[in-house]
Parts: C-alpha cells; sequence; structure tokens
C-alpha cells in the first residue's frame, strides 16, 4: 500500500476479495460500499489523481483522500464506521449469546418456529431486544424457504453447455430458449370488480368462474429477446412438433438453430426424433433435471404472468389466447433481452458451496 496521495494502491488478494464481497452483498451499507468502490478504483492500473476518480465516482477530492489514507493506515477495517457513543449495554455477550443457541437449537412447544415474543417470554427479555439481536445476526425463524439439488448425473456438462450459448454463441446461429406453459386458465370474476380509489386497492370477488384453459408454447431468442409463440389446446408430442415447424419457419434458414429446453417427455418422442433428422440445423439442448432457472424464457414466462394472467379476467380461451397474442406483438415491437452474466464455474462453485453446507444434514 502507498502512501502518496496519488500514487496507485496495492492490493493484497485478500483484501481484494473482502472489498467485492462488500460490494456484492445486498445488505452492506451504501456508504461502506462507496469506500470500497473508492478504494478499488485508487488500486486500478492507471487510476489517476484524486480528483479524476472524485470525479469518475461523483464524490469530493477530501473524501477520496480520506479514505485512502485511512485504508493506507489500517487497511480494511478503516473503512467500517467507528464505535459510536451512547448509553452503555444493558444485554451482554452472554445473553446474545444465548438468545442464538436457543434460535437456533430449539423449538417452542406449542410452535414449529420462535416468535420474538415467545422468546422474549422465555428468556427473560424485551421483544425490541429479541428482535435487535435477530436482526443483527441475520435470523428471521419466521422464514422459510425451498431449495432441490439436481441428481442429474450430467450436470456439470449440461451447465457448461448451456450457459457457454448463452455468453458465447455460436457463429451464424440463434439461441433460442424454448418451453411450455401449460394449462393457463381462463377465469373471470362472480361480479363487477371494484376500481381502485384513494385509499382503496382494486378489489376482485374471492371465488371465479372457470372458462377452459390453453397452453403456451414459446420460444425466446436470447440475442434479441423477441419471441416466437404459439397456442393449443392440448399439450402433446404433436403440438410441440407444430411448433417446432413454427420456429423453423420464422427463423432464417441459413441460421443453425440452437434450441435449450426441458426434460419433458414430449420432447423426447419419436415423433419429434423424425421431425429432427429432417431438419439437421436444428440442435437440442437439454437443462439438467429440476434446473428450470437455466431456462431463460422462465423469465419470460414470469413476466407475462404478472403482467397478464395475475390479474387478468378473460370470458373464454379466445380472449385468453388473443391477450397472449397481442401480449407477444408488443413485446416484439419492444424487445428488451435477459441477459445471463453468471459464468459456469460461478455457477458451480455457488452449487458446491450449498452442498458443503448441507453434507452432514441428510441431504
Amino acid at each position: 500500500m502507498a502512501a502518496s496521495g496519488t500514487a496507485r494502491l496495492m492490493l493484497s488478494a485478500d483484501d481484494r476479495a473482502v472489498l467485492a464481497q462488500w460490494l456484492r452483498r445486498r445488505r452492506t451499507a451504501q456508504a461502506l460500499a462507496l469506500r470500497a468502490r473508492i478504494v478499488l478504483a485508487c488500486a486500478e492500473p492507471g487510476a489517476g489523481s484524486d480528483a479524476t476518480i472524485a470525479q469518475r465516482l461523483g464524490v469530493s477530492r477530501p473524501t477520496v483522500l480520506k479514505w485512502r489514507q485511512r485504508f493506507t493506515r489500517q487497511g480494511v477495517n478503516g473503512l467500517l464506521d467507528a464505535p459510536r457513543s451512547g448509553a452503555p449495554r444493558t444485554i451482554g455477550d452472554d445473553d446474545v449469546e444465548r438468545v442464538i443457541v436457543t434460535t437456533l437449537e430449539t423449538l417452542p412447544r406449542n410452535s414449529t418456529h420462535w416468535s420474538t415474543r415467545q422468546m422474549a417470554a422465555k428468556l427473560g427479555m424485551s421483544q425490541t431486544a429479541i428482535s435487535r439481536i435477530w436482526r443483527a445476526f441475520g435470523l428471521a425463524p419466521h422464514r422459510t424457504e425451498t431449495f432441490k439439488l439436481s441428481t442429474d448425473p450430467q450436470f456439470v456438462s449440461k451447465v457448461r453447455d448451456i450457459v457457454g450459448l448463452y455468453l458465447d454463441p455460436p457463429d451464424r446461429a440463434m439461441v433460442l430458449c424454448v418451453d411450455e406453459k401449460p394449462s393457463i386458465q381462463a377465469t373471470s370474476d362472480t361480479a363487477p370488480a371494484i376500481p381502485m380509489r384513494p385509499d382503496q386497492v382494486e378489489r376482485h370477488s374471492h371465488d371465479y368462474i372457470r372458462h377452459g384453459t390453453t397452453d403456451l408454447f414459446a420460444a425466446l431468442d436470447v440475442r434479441a429477446g423477441t419471441v416466437i409463440g404459439e397456442v393449443h389446446r392440448r399439450h402433446r408430442s404433436s403440438e410441440f412438433r407444430h411448433f417446432l415447424t413454427t420456429v423453423d419457419h420464422a427463423t432464417p434458414p441459413e441460421l443453425d438453430l440452437h434450441l435449450i429446453l426441458d426434460n419433458a417427455s414430449i420432447h423426447k418422442t419419436p415423433l419429434v426424433h423424425r421431425w429432427l433428422l429432417r431438419h439437421p440445423r436444428v440442435h437440442l439442448h437439454f437443462t439438467p433435471t429440476s434446473t428450470s432457472w437455466l431456462n431463460l424464457v422462465e423469465c419470460w414466462f414470469s413476466v407475462l404472468t404478472a403482467r397478464q394472467f395475475k390479474r387478468g379476467r378473460f370470458r373464454s380461451t379466445r380472449s385468453l389466447e388473443n391477450a397472449i397474442r397481442s401480449y407477444i406483438a408488443q413485446n416484439n415491437a419492444q424487445p428488451r433481452p435477459f441477459v445471463w452474466t453468471k459464468t459456469a464455474n460461478e455457477i458451480l462453485a455457488s452449487v458446491a458451496a450449498f452442498c458443503q453446507r448441507t453434507s452432514n444434514s441428510l441431504h
């Protein structure tokens, strides 16, 4: 590390890793993230003067100088806020440890998880103290999430194959993410909706009337963000073969087509195999089992659901299908492609770290 205000800072690998982690973490305070950016900017080759760095980051020159000098003297710990003066602590380390151990290693008799009131009553502390300790250590007993690890024996090779198509697509080829959204319901309310007004959100009847279902077949162009879509009343291999023909006719014939899709049985029938033999420019890339997150068209389905299906009311399957076609047309008029950022190595490292955390929990 250099002491000069204009010399380039020299970071160790550990310091650089800590600063990068602060920037990636969503819960990092904005002030600390800014200090990390300043130090990393001062360590870039050809970073220039403090004034140049300040202008680039939108801060003052004294701010850059302050945190450069603080880092030079104290390292990454110098970027943290110093303890503030105030009233002495009334809760000791032993009390904090007792709350954490009780939260992590025990359960209340009449519940599946602790609440702040239950914990406060058991340990003789205030509800506010329990809440502050939980927030400080990132504990949230009331929350739960689900997970699913793929058991596909070709998981690694498939991840590398598909992520490679996203980050480095082949020349003279189109990469399309293909999937189906089956059994989309056309429903309507049993009574007219109450529109939104000041101090009242829009209201719909709790029950609804079903008017049938339809299935959406979609192919998302990864590079352009446009979608080739088709609706059918059934979800069989013959409908999928028909959709493949639609994709073939809607794309430039001189380009190879690389289709990313899941392992649904309708994608692997003899009918589809025969179609593929007659269309050698089409190449299928299957995602590993239980990894729908690897298919970008799922992101598009999520947006479609939020904007059309969640609050949409349709009195017939025909009106539902017309709404889907209209949305696809508007999407293709102003496409916004999804950008894949994670490399295959980063994904595999994340999965490996998760497996290590759960390796002793019977998974």
